[in-house]
């Protein structure tokens, strides 16, 4: 399974982005069944959860994107979107997509996709 990142950029502050991550090599069943989630790593830290949608509609966002990120999947399609609005410096990044079962990752990670939010 590869996971494929895109729709970042550079943008300011107050923009909006819109990330899509497709994932290929996957049977539908199984990305159906997965749950899936966002995930950032800031320059010279640890990648953080930004934001997690399980395969029955519950979702979980990180506190600092709370009201302004919003997480949805498309199973047809094999793909995970993160609306981002309202951005701010803070969230410059390179944004990732991975599926979770059992709560682990199951996919290598891809190279993700950068954000860049200028002040």
């Amino acid at each position: 399974v590869q996971l494929q990142a895109s729709g970042g950029g550079v943008v300011q502050a107050g923009g909006s982005l819109r990330l899509s991550c497709v994932a290929s090599g996957i049977i539908l069943s199984e990305f159906s069944a997965n749950d899936w989630g966002w995930y950032r790593q800031h320059p010279g830290k640890q990648r953080e959860s930004v934001a997690t949608l399980t395969n029955n509609g519950r979702i979980n966002y990180a506190d600092s994107v709370k009201g302004r990120f919003t997480v949805s999947r498309d199973n047809a399609k094999k793909r995970v979107y993160l609306q981002m609005n309202s951005l701010k410096p803070e969230d410059t990044a390179v944004y990732f997509c991975n599926g979770i079962r059992g709560g682990s990752y199951r996919y290598n990670w891809g190279r993700g996709t950068l954000v860049t939010v200028s002040s």
